[in-house]
């Protein structure tokens, strides 16, 4: 948020005020300031400007590119499911329209998808077309319960192995199914029929099919890749459009008898029916849509607020993901699309990602992107029909094959979880989609279990240190095993016990604090490190529970400690440093010796010990150019006394290092406004008193009539001082604004200017809000705590 000094405007038509004495006024303003605030009420009739409907231009054409990558997918993956190729584009239709506007996130872009073809598929040939249209309003209905349930984030509790391995068996099915077509025959029911079919396929190839298929898959995969001015120009039309235009276009010339495109008149369209089969297989067959449906939606749903959160332009803030809205939009917009004789509707990440990347700003792309597929499929027909099938049929064969992404395979062998992966896909692929995921289920669960109770303990010396290691969680299970590995260990020798788990129950953390007091009682060492040799600090003495983990860097000693000189404190901090800290940041700060630093803003506060600037804003090496003076002043440039240490700070932060933003930083208690305020130095002749002029508009922007005052959201300033070290701030800020470089860059968009306060005595951080029409005064607001690992893991 950019911090904006606050104007004040004269309207002439204003009768001017009866002069008030100084007493009076500020009795008059903090009064004003201790009302409560009140809403403002909608403008009385007939006044006030009435409110439009406003479309940005970055939503038109975002919505017009994922316009151009949906229409042909919509198609391709109503013809892989043997639905009528118009059920696509009423899911997209619907998707775009009803869960763009009630879904919970404002960029994801729903429709027809691929992850649910391959259940569809099988359901149109269980029960027909127009049974599974009624499935997929039950499944609607069912995601509205869940979501009134509130139980989305439940769906980010699955395995990613078993998502992703889920995701490549559907991929993998639907490569196999498009691959007959794309040879000109047919696809069997099944995967395994598929893969067994092919070589009598290939036998009997079909050329037109060939051709057309080989042209858009060609298309498909070297579009993206054209060099040059050519390629910036060309890449602005979707892969996928020009891929089945050229296709369209080439068969058109050629005159290639294929199969193509039909879509009915709107006057057959099949519409639902009733249920009919047995109760279990449809109970079953709307479990599967609702599940596979809201996980891939919800996953969808995060992944688009990392790219949005990623993108640097435009420059706009989005809300996240409420998971339960979105839920609850997916299943309105399947009861919609099922009633209207569409396919299930599911968030799709492709074209979310398309709508990120071309710059979509708020839900009008979306809900656009879906008028224009209505429109499309009421007046393209003619231009539809002129596709070839082989031509969609190779468009989704390549979708599906990207749905096996080696980027997961990676991550997923990364973290030991490739046979939860490769069983997901097997029984995917042999027995279905619910049937696969529930096998993957039970295989990680066999594997959480197995890697729960399997511990390896060794023990070895290397020059009379004993090192014992640990491998894996500590149970009561290894309790026996770890008592007696440590029992090997001589009595009063030196010993390191290396662990290298994320868990240990209460009695294996008793086992190990026995044996500690018992070796350590006989006159041995002993320290805990983890795997990277980093020491892990034991917990606290009950004789010394005062002291704690973060004493180290605090100004305090424990009483039955004598106090340390200056010099052995220092000197213990760095030894501590050199032990703790070192080998745990010792690569970072190599690779910014080797890469220099590249500070993502510059942190100008006060010299004051109790600030910490690493501590308060959670950076690290890196991630701040700071700037630290008496009182957090910016001189104004060519001021008298004028300091050129912060200005040439400032020009390097900005010339040469780039940085995106400068945050001004005042703190409560600070001495140089209490300086100001006691005696103000305006004929100091000591080095302290020259410095603090810089700090005399501040003071007298406070004592003026002709500024707002600043103060903390919900409460008024407790004293003075704390008046005063918050319209420093904005004051400090507003003498930022006049440096030349500061100038030049915010008039070019390219950097952000930031108040904040710190509180010392709350520990409380308080950023400076922009004043819109309706405030006069600049607010501080309270920076909620962010939630804790523990709490996000229960939400």
């Amino acid at each position: 948020m950019s911090a904006c000094v606050p104007t004040r405007t004269d309207d002439p038509s204003r009768k001017p005020r009866k002069k008030r004495s100084s007493r009076t006024y500020i009795a008059a303003r903090f009064q004003r300031l201790n009302r409560p605030n009140r809403p403002h009420g909608p403008p009385p009739p007939g006044g006030g400007r009435p409110r439009r409907f406003r479309i940005a231009g970055a939503d038109l054409s975002a919505s017009i590119s994922v316009f151009l990558i949906a229409l042909p997918l919509s198609l391709g993956i109503a013809l892989a499911t043997g639905a009528p190729l118009q059920a696509g584009l009423v899911a997209a239709a619907v998707g775009g329209i009803v869960a763009g506007r009630l879904g919970g996130s404002p960029l994801q872009v729903s429709g027809p998808a691929a992850g649910l073809t391959v259940v569809v598929a099988d359901l149109i040939q269980r029960y027909g077309w127009r049974t599974t249209c009624a499935i997929t309003v039950l499944a609607g209905f069912a995601q509205l319960g869940l979501a009134a349930l509130r139980v989305a984030r439940s769906a980010l509790a699955v395995s990613p192995a078993i998502v992703h391995g889920m995701l490549a068996g559907i991929g993998a099915t639907i490569a196999f199914a498009q691959l007959h077509i794309v040879l000109g025959g047919t696809p069997q029911s099944s995967a395994i029929e598929n893969v067994r079919g092919l070589p009598a396929q290939l036998a009997d190839l079909h050329p037109a099919a060939l051709s057309v298929s080989v042209l858009t898959v060609a298309l498909l995969l070297l579009w993206p890749r054209i060099p040059g001015r050519t390629g910036r120009i060309a890449r602005k039309i979707p892969a996928a459009l020009a891929a089945v235009a050229g296709a369209t276009v080439l068969a058109a010339l050629a005159g290639l008898s294929l199969p193509r495109v039909d879509l009915p008149s709107w006057r057959n369209h099949a519409l639902p029916e009733l249920p009919e089969g047995p109760v279990l297989g449809i109970l079953a067959a709307v479990l599967t849509i609702t599940l596979v449906g809201s996980v891939e939606s919800l996953l969808s749903a995060v992944a688009v607020d990392k790219l949005a959160a990623a993108r640097k332009e435009p420059d706009v803030r989005l809300p996240r993901t409420h998971l339960d809205r979105e839920l609850a939009g997916q299943g309105a917009a399947n009861v919609v699309s099922g009633a209207l004789g569409g396919l299930p509707v599911t968030g799709v990440a492709v074209r979310s990602a398309a709508n990120v990347s071309a710059g979509g700003v708020s839900r009008n792309s979306t809900m656009l992107h879906g008028l224009w597929i209505a429109v499309a499929a009421l007046l393209l027909v003619p231009l539809l029909d002129l596709i070839p099938l082989a031509t969609l049929a190779a468009l989704v064969m390549v979708v599906g094959v990207q749905m096996v992404n080696i980027t997961h395979m990676r991550s997923v062998k990364r973290n030991r979880e490739m046979l939860v992966y490769a069983m997901t896909l097997a029984a995917v692929l042999v027995t279905g989609v619910l049937e696969g995921v529930l096998i993957g289920v039970a295989v990680a669960v066999a594997v959480a279990l197995h890697r729960l109770t399997r511990t390896r303990i060794t023990v070895d010396e290397q020059e009379r240190l004993h090192r014992v290691r640990v491998r894996g969680q500590l149970t009561f299970l290894a309790v026996p095993r770890l008592s007696r590995m440590l029992g090997q260990v001589p009595q009063g020798a030196d010993c390191v016990v290396e662990l290298d788990g994320s868990f240990m129950d209460h009695a294996a953390y008793e086992a190990l604090h026995d044996w500690q007091a018992s070796h350590v009682a006989q006159g041995g060492t002993v320290e805990f490190t983890g795997r990277a040799g980093g020491r892990i600090s034991e917990p606290a003495s009950e004789t010394h529970g005062c002291c704690r983990p973060w004493t180290p860097w605090r100004n305090h000693h424990c009483d039955e400690q004598p106090r340390r000189t200056a010099s052995h404190q220092l000197a213990s901090g760095l030894s501590s440093f050199q032990r703790n800290t070192a080998p745990l940041v010792r690569d970072e700060l190599a690779r910014l010796a080797r890469e220099g630093q590249r500070p993502s803003q510059l942190f100008l506060t006060c010299a004051d010990s109790r600030l910490v600037t690493s501590m308060i804003t959670a950076s690290g090496p890196g991630d701040l150019f700071t700037v630290r003076n008496i009182g957090n002043l910016v001189p104004l440039p060519g001021a008298e006394s004028s300091d050129d240490s912060v200005a040439a700070a400032i020009e390097y932060a900005i010339e040469v290092l780039e940085v995106d933003s400068i945050t001004i930083c005042g703190h409560s208690g600070c001495g140089a406004m209490q300086a100001l305020l006691s005696s103000p130095p305006r004929n100091a002749r000591t080095p302290l008193g020259r410095w603090l002029r810089h700090g005399l508009p501040s003071l007298e922007r406070m004592r003026s009539r002709n500024h707002s005052w600043a103060r903390i959201s919900g409460r008024l300033p407790t004293d003075a001082v704390e008046q005063l070290c918050l319209t420093n701030v904005i004051q400090q800020l507003e003498h930022l604004r006049a440096h030349e470089a500061v100038a030049q860059r915010l008039a070019d968009g390219r950097l952000q200017l930031h108040g904040m306060y710190f509180h010392v005595g709350e520990a409380q951080a308080y950023l400076l809000a922009s004043s819109d029409e309706h405030e006069i005064d600049e607010v501080f607001d309270r920076v909620a705590p962010a939630p804790s690992a523990l709490q996000k893991a229960r939400v």
